[in-house]
């Protein structure tokens, strides 16, 4: 077990690194910021995160990945790069073996471009891995056994959903309606309904305080600040948990309609396993209140979330860069 074996979850919103005898080492958001005038990167990660809104007009803070799938190669590739070497550190003497997860639906184009990527930043050996997979491992599923899994991996860009058995995916999809979707509907509906623009860091904030997928039996509601749509001056406005509940809910619709339509198509046997073992729900999406109760009630499976639903894919990915390693 080499300590310069690492399994990446680079995702949409926030990419993690899990360094194997460390655990995960490294978590950071998806975002770069480039200054367009001397092409030249600024701050990668946390740092960029803070500019989103916020920046002069000559630098753009980006994220490289959208729903899923690179957008800007090269940006990715100095991403990880700097990722890369933020976990192992400047000390190691030999190139990692890296395993890194890919939604279940992604193209052999978009898979050939991860692959490349992370080769380019410095990868010995590259093990791509499909994120149900990553997340059933990572939510300490024994995925070899011959019975059946549902993984419902709830990320940033996309949504997927896996019945998972023999180690490897029977019947998967991904949707590209996941967290980032949240927060676009709830920037609508407070542009709708309040007459008040906010931004992407402000609608996530709403999102981790008074989100949720479920009806509440206690009303929260929050204070927000943006600009006003009309006058263009700064303005409050009091925000409920139940308008951001009818604000979600196309979004979590088009969730149960794609665990639905997985559960049709699974074979009698496995869907019989599902319904003993339950549903396992993860990424940071799941973390939305009530999502769990929300699938649920659809469904009528037991539904639980996994025990870190944000690090089970990176903790997966790693794990499974121990398995290749074993293997190998």
């Amino acid at each position: 077990m080499a300590a310069y074996d690492i399994g990446i979850d680079l995702g949409t919103s926030s990419s993690l690194v899990f360094a194997t005898g460390k655990g995960v080492v490294l978590k950071e958001p998806s975002v770069v910021a480039y200054d367009k005038d001397t092409e030249k990167i600024r701050a990668i990660g946390e740092d960029a995160r803070q500019m989103i809104g916020r920046t002069p007009g000559n630098i753009e803070a980006v994220r490289p990945l959208r729903q899923g799938v690179i957008t800007d190669y090269l940006i990715t590739e100095k991403m990880l790069k700097y990722f890369i070497s933020k976990a192992i550190g400047r000390r190691a003497f030999r190139k990692p073996r890296i395993s890194i997860c890919v939604p279940s639906g992604v193209t052999e184009v978009e898979k050939k471009a991860v692959e490349e990527a992370t080769y380019q930043a410095g990868a010995r050996e590259v093990h791509l891995i499909e994120e149900p997979i990553a997340a059933a491992i990572g939510a300490n599923i024994d995925i070899l056994r011959p019975c059946g899994n549902m993984v419902v991996d709830i990320g940033g860009g996309t949504t997927d959903v896996a019945i998972v058995s023999l180690g490897d995916t029977v019947v998967s999809t991904s949707v590209k309606v996941a967290g980032d979707n949240f927060d676009q509907a709830i920037m609508r509906h407070v542009r709708k309904n309040h007459n008040l623009f906010i931004g992407e860091i402000t609608a996530e904030a709403i999102k981790m305080q008074i989100g949720t997928a479920y009806e509440q039996p206690d009303l929260a509601t929050m204070e927000v600040r943006g600009r006003n749509v009309i006058t263009g001056l700064p303005k409050v406005a009091n925000i409920t948990s139940e308008e951001i509940r009818s604000a979600l809910k196309e979004c979590t619709a088009q969730i149960l309609d794609t665990v639905h339509g997985i559960l049709e198509k699974t074979p009698p046997e496995l869907a019989a396993d599902v319904v003993d073992r339950g549903i396992v729900l993860t990424g940071g999406g799941a973390l939305l209140r009530g999502m769990d109760k929300l699938i649920e009630e659809k469904t009528g499976i037991n539904t639980i979330l996994a025990e870190d639903p944000m690090m089970a894919v990176a903790v997966g990915t790693g794990r499974y860069a121990e398995i290749a390693a074993k293997m190998a």
